[in-house]
């Protein structure tokens, strides 16, 4: 059986994190996330993402410490990962790579909830958030997040609930791998 490699990207908000554990116990693939090593490694430091943001702009080591442990994932393979560069990072070794979107206001939504904070905190530490992101992708590897060309699919998860999302991407992995 080949080995299974599946990414997950979006900007956050979209259901990265929800949809690939959901994903992961379905097909029996391990869950590497971004998402959560960045945030482990704020915690551990005593600090707010926004703020471990702004350190990670000048120390392109946590980029590598994240975006190595993606790439040993996808070698040993049957994982799913989760995270805004997965795809990018992953490159040759993933088999299936899926973008999520939801509006912004759907996004600012989900992560206030997901966090207990309020709409406005949410939506200054989110926005701050994906700017320094978006200018340190383009520094520091050349990527345009804007460039979807990576993809194989692309959901807007504003549409619909998590088992809605889930339902989708099942039946489209289902397909894919049965077909290849």
């Amino acid at each position: 059986m080949k080995k299974r490699v599946i990414t997950i990207g979006g900007l956050h908000g979209t259901g990265k994190s929800s949809l690939a554990d959901s994903i992961a116990r379905k097909f029996g693939l391990r869950r590497v996330s971004a998402g959560v090593i960045f945030r482990e490694l704020a915690e551990e430091r005593g600090m707010t993402l926004e703020e471990f943001s702004r350190i990670a702009e000048g120390d392109l080591d946590i980029d590598e410490l994240i975006d190595n442990t993606q790439k040993e994932a996808a070698k040993k393979g049957n994982c799913i990962i989760d995270g805004q560069l997965a795809a990018w990072m992953v490159g040759k070794d993933s088999d299936l790579n899926i973008l999520l979107t939801a509006p912004v206001e759907v996004r600012i939504k989900r992560i206030a909830a997901r966090d207990g904070t309020d709409f406005e905190f949410a939506r200054r530490e989110t926005i701050a958030r994906e700017g320094s992101e978006k200018a340190r992708y383009f520094e520091y590897y050349k990527v345009d997040i804007s460039d979807l060309s990576i993809y194989d699919l692309i959901l807007n998860t504003g549409k619909y609930d998590l088992n809605g999302v889930t339902e989708i991407i099942t039946k489209a992995i289902e397909t894919f791998f049965d077909e290849n």
